[in-house]
């Protein structure tokens, strides 16, 4: 591992499954990932222990956990929000919630350089429901993506255009890393507040239906 002190593991579901581990100096020591949005329960454990492998590193040497809160849908997202939380708890270290948008965004911005900085951008996620998710942003202060708006959620049509729009399919969890020690270092605190943004699609029965003769 190379005499790293502390290691964050990054776990997003908003959108496929996107496992990383990372150093704090920023290094990228493993990742793995997969665009299915259906099978984030089968496959969040494996990627978890797989990084974990690629990496050469043991459970007990990873120090921070990051948890992307979305936005996405109720089940997908809760998967990987679940398994934050349930590896932080079990290893008694903090839980850095962090925007799974402000993530897209921070790739964005690494691409393109400071040039990209003075043009408003907009991330778009699928919704489903044919809806999208979507933030705006401003720039980006101490590796850490200024957004002005959002998330929110709206229908494609109702959105005006925006200079630049990143229609997402993927989240990295190697850029959630990043900007959780960003946002660490730079003291921002979130409460962990997953960002569903509407109500899951299946409710819970209220009660047996009566049935009539």
């Amino acid at each position: 591992m190379g005499g790293c002190d502390v290691v964050i593991l990054a776990i997003d579901t908003s959108a496929g499954t996107s496992v990383a581990v990372v150093s704090l100096d920023g290094e990228v020591l493993a990742q793995r990932e997969t665009s299915d949005t259906m099978r984030h329960a089968e496959v969040v454990g494996w990627a978890i222990a797989g990084v974990l492998a690629d990496a050469g590193i043991s459970s007990t040497e990873v120090t921070l956990v990051a948890g992307g809160v979305g936005p996405g849908p109720f089940t997908g997202l809760r998967v990987g929000l679940a398994a934050a939380v349930a590896f932080a708890t079990a290893r008694d270290i903090p839980l850095l919630p962090t925007v799974s948008h402000d993530a897209i965004a921070r790739g964005y911005y690494d691409e393109h350089g400071p040039d990209a900085f003075a043009t408003g951008l907009r991330v778009v996620t699928d919704a489903r429901r044919k809806e999208v998710y979507w933030s705006e942003f401003a720039g980006f202060v101490d590796g850490v993506p200024v957004r002005i708006e959002g998330p929110a959620v709206a229908k494609p049509e109702n959105l005006a255009a925006a200079p630049v729009q990143i229609d997402a399919t993927a989240v990295s969890a190697v850029d959630l890393a990043l900007v959780a020690l960003a946002e660490r270092a730079a003291g921002v605190s979130r409460a962990f507040d997953p960002l569903y943004l509407r109500s899951p699609d299946v409710t819970m029965s209220t009660g047996p239906k009566r049935v009539v003769q």
